[in-house]
């Protein structure tokens, strides 16, 4: 009996240590928070029901906070998220398209991951919203960027070069070499050079532009979007002006109204083809 008694306490004690280990190696197990999935939902109004689908693209995102203002009391990623969501509440309204959008929250997504989005939803247009900055405090004003191979000036192939590097995973020369050789991609940049025209003339008289407000450089993320896609800089965040402005509802809901009757317009014109 006394054999028995201390082969169960030699058994209970092996037991009790493989549990602490066992609780051990769980608390120290390394628990990995991944993103959520890149958001396909798809706003509109009942009465849209197999209407085209736009893609709106809110800049930057997460650890990446883009353009920081004048007064440093809001940051471009912000301030793209509200553009992105009164644009997208202002189109399914008018009910005339359908929308989604590449993010709905403060997140982090690479380029790819945005165009990925028009590419799965098979998009009719893509249209990316950010807020410029410039060393000179005094340049203001929105511009229309659409795709092309060759920049329109070194102005505009320096923005496409920082938010090519700052959405990670940007274009394989290899890749990118090919598809500008191939007639799609010929054909996206004219559709792309064709709505930021639309842009650029509904936005005049209601919005601040900058002088030659339509350029033109190789964007990644208009690039892999394969719809007709433009890049929207709403203004220069180093602005003290343009900083108030952007800030201000009202100023803000011109803008908006601007870019919704291009985009539709837009959809028309390619739906009638």
């Amino acid at each position: 009996m006394a054999v028995t008694a201390v082969a169960l306490l030699l058994a209970g004690g092996i037991f009790a240590l493989a549990s602490r280990s066992s609780d051990a190696a769980a608390q120290a197990s390394l628990t990995v928070n991944l993103p959520p999935p890149v958001n396909d939902r798809i706003y509109g109004a009942p009465a849209a029901r197999g209407r085209p689908i736009v893609v709106i693209d809110a800049g930057h995102g997460g650890r990446d906070p883009g353009a920081g203002s004048v007064s440093g009391q809001v940051r471009e990623k912000e301030l793209t998220l509200i553009l992105a969501q009164a644009l997208r509440d202002e189109l399914v309204k008018r009910g005339r398209v359908r929308v989604a959008m590449t993010r709905d929250e403060d997140r982090y997504l690479t380029l790819e991951d945005r165009a990925a989005v028009a590419r799965r939803l098979n998009a009719a247009m893509f249209m990316s919203i950010h807020i410029d900055s410039a060393p000179n405090p005094l340049a203001r004003g929105a511009s229309v960027y659409s795709l092309s191979d060759v920049a329109s000036d070194a102005e505009a192939a320096g923005l496409a070069a920082r938010e090519n590097a700052s959405g990670g995973d940007g274009a394989r020369a290899g890749t990118v070499d090919a598809m500008l050789a191939d007639l799609a991609m010929r054909t996206q940049m004219s559709a792309s050079a064709g709505l930021a025209t639309r842009l650029v003339n509904k936005a005049a008289g209601r919005v601040e532009l900058r002088p030659n407000p339509h350029r033109f450089a190789a964007f990644h993320v208009l690039r892999r979007a394969d719809a007709p896609a433009v890049l929207f800089e709403a203004g220069y965040l180093s602005n003290a002006d343009d900083e108030l402005m952007l800030r201000e509802p009202a100023t803000r809901e011109k803008m908006v109204l601007a870019l919704a009757q291009a985009i539709e317009a837009d959809v028309a014109s390619h739906a009638r083809r």
